[in-house]
C-alpha cells in the first residue's frame, strides 16, 4: 500500500499527453454508457408494480431479484476489474460487457416465472459488474487531478441518474402502461448496443503510453492483500459506507415504487415522476457534491450528505401535502447519492497505488454490492412481509445515521485541500 496521497495524485494524472477535449469526450462517453447500465438495472424496480401481480411475486422474492443482481455484479466487478489491471486492456472489457448486459434486458422481458426472472438478473449482474470499476480507473488515469472530483461524479452519477433514475421510470412506466412490461424491457436493451459501438469507435486504450515515465519505469509493487487494503483507515471506512449506502440505494429502488403505489396511493404514472425526481437530484449532485468536495474536502461532504437522506424516507412516510412538495423533498433527500463517487472511487483512488486502482475500486464496489446490495434488499423484503411496507424505509433511515457517523473517521485526501494545508504549515 502506498499511503502518500501527494505521490499518488501525481502518479495518476498523465494529463500533459491527454487533451482537455478528449477528457471531456471520454467522461461524457463513460457517463452515457454507465447511464444505460443503470437504465437496464433499474428497469425491473420501476416496472415491479406491473411485474409483481403478473408473476405473483412476494416481497421477499422482489428483494431476492435485487440481491441476485448485486451479488453477481460484485463478484464480476472484483474478478474482471483485477483482470483488466493485469492485462492493461480496458476498452475491450467495456465493449463486451455492454453488449452482454443489453442482451440480458431482452431475457428479462421473456421471463415467465420467478426463477427465470432471477436467472436473467443474475446474468445481467455478471455483465454489468466490470463496467463501473473499469470506467472509474480510466477516468482516474486520464483526467486532471484538479478536476477529478467533478469528472468522477459526472462519470458515475450524471448519466446513471439522468437515464437510470429519471428517464427510466418516466419512459418505462409509460411504455408498460401503453404496451406491457415485457415490451418495456425490450426497449431498455436497445441503447446499450449503440453505446458499445460508440466506445469502440471513440475511446482509446489507456495504456502505458498515457502514464508518466516516472511511473512506467517504476517496478510494479506487490499486489496488496485485502488485509493490507483495509489496514488503511480510509479504505475500511469507504468499504463500510459502500455496504450501507449501496444497500440504501437498492432498497429504495426495490421498495419505494411499491410503497408509493400500495401505501401512499399514487398512480403508477405519479410514482414514475416522483422516482424520476431522484434521477434529476443525483444528476445535479454529480456536479455539485463532487465539485464541492474538490474545494472544501472529501470528509465534510461525506459527513453531511448521509444525514440528508432522512429527508427522503421520512418525507415518503409522513408528508401528507402536495405531490409537488413531496417531489421537492425527494430532490433534497436524494442528494445523498452525490457522495457515491467519493466513497466508491475518488477517496480509494487517492489512497492506493495508481496501478491497482481498478482492484481497489472493484473491492469497495464488490463488498458494497454483496453485503449491502446483496443482503439488505432481501432483509428489507422479509421485514416488509412481516411488519408492513414501511419496514424497508425505516431500514434506510438507520443506514443514513450510521453512515454519517462513520464518515467522521475519514482522513482528508482532496489534493487542493492537502496543498493548502502544506502551504499553511510552511508559512
Amino acid at each position: 500500500m502506498n499511503n502518500n496521497n501527494a505521490d499518488i495524485t501525481t502518479d495518476v494524472s498523465p494529463h500533459a499527453r491527454c487533451s482537455s477535449r478528449y477528457q471531456i469526450l471520454l467522461v461524457g462517453l463513460l457517463s452515457l454508457n454507465f447511464g444505460i447500465v443503470f437504465f437496464d438495472r433499474n428497469a425491473l424496480n420501476f416496472l415491479m408494480p406491473f411485474v409483481q401481480p403478473d408473476l405473483g411475486l412476494s416481497n421477499t422474492e422482489i428483494g431476492l431479484t435485487a440481491s441476485a443482481l448485486s451479488i453477481t455484479w460484485a463478484i464480476s466487478g472484483l474478478i474482471f476489474g483485477a483482470i483488466s489491471d493485469r492485462s492493461g486492456r480496458r476498452k475491450i472489457f467495456l465493449v463486451i460487457a455492454t453488449l452482454i448486459f443489453s442482451l440480458c434486458s431482452f431475457l428479462t422481458g421473456l421471463a415467465t416465472s420467478f426463477l427465470l426472472l432471477l436467472g436473467a438478473r443474475l446474468l445481467m449482474g455478471i455483465a454489468e459488474g466490470p463496467i463501473l470499476p473499469i470506467s472509474q480507473t480510466v477516468t482516474a488515469i486520464e483526467v486532471s487531478p484538479k478536476r477529478r472530483g467533478v469528472a468522477m461524479g459526472v462519470m458515475q452519477n450524471f448519466g446513471s441518474n439522468l437515464l437510470g433514475s429519471f428517464a427510466a421510470p418516466v419512459v418505462l412506466v409509460a411504455v408498460a402502461t401503453a404496451f406491457g412490461w415485457r415490451e418495456a424491457f425490450f426497449l431498455a436493451g436497445v441503447p446499450g448496443l449503440l453505446a458499445a459501438g460508440l466506445i469502440w469507435w471513440l475511446m482509446r486504450e489507456p495504456g502505458t503510453a498515457s502514464v508518466p515515465a516516472t511511473v512506467a519505469e517504476r517496478p510494479a509493487p506487490r499486489r496488496p492483500s485485502i488485509r493490507e487494503m483495509l489496514a488503511h483507515r480510509n479504505m475500511l471506512i469507504c468499504s463500510l459506507m459502500a455496504i450501507l449506502l449501496i444497500g440504501y440505494l437498492v432498497v429504495c429502488w426495490s421498495f419505494m415504487p411499491i410503497y408509493l403505489t400500495s401505501v401512499r396511493g399514487y398512480s403508477p404514472q405519479e410514482m414514475g415522476w416522483l422516482m424520476g425526481v431522484l434521477g434529476i437530484s443525483a444528476a445535479v449532485g454529480s456536479f455539485v457534491v463532487s465539485g464541492i468536495s474538490d474545494r472544501i474536502g472529501r470528509k465534510p461532504v461525506m459527513i453531511i450528505t448521509p444525514f440528508m437522506g432522512l429527508i427522503l424516507t421520512l418525507g415518503a412516510m409522513y408528508f401528507q401535502g402536495s405531490a409537488y412538495i413531496l417531489a421537492i423533498l425527494f430532490f433534497f433527500g436524494w442528494s445523498l447519492n452525490g457522495i457515491f463517487p467519493l466513497f466508491m472511487a475518488i477517496v480509494p483512488s487517492e489512497t492506493v497505488d495508481p496501478r491497482y486502482i481498478a482492484t481497489a475500486l472493484g473491492f469497495v464496489c464488490g463488498v458494497g454490492e454483496v453485503l449491502g446490495g446483496g443482503i439488505l434488499p432481501t432483509v428489507a423484503g422479509a421485514a416488509a412481509d412481516l411488519a408492513g411496507h414501511a419496514a424497508p424505509l425505516w431500514l434506510m433511515s438507520v443506514i443514513c445515521v450510521v453512515a454519517g457517523f462513520l464518515a467522521m473517521g475519514l482522513k482528508e485526501t482532496a489534493p487542493v485541500v492537502l496543498a493548502r494545508r502544506s502551504q499553511a504549515a510552511l508559512a
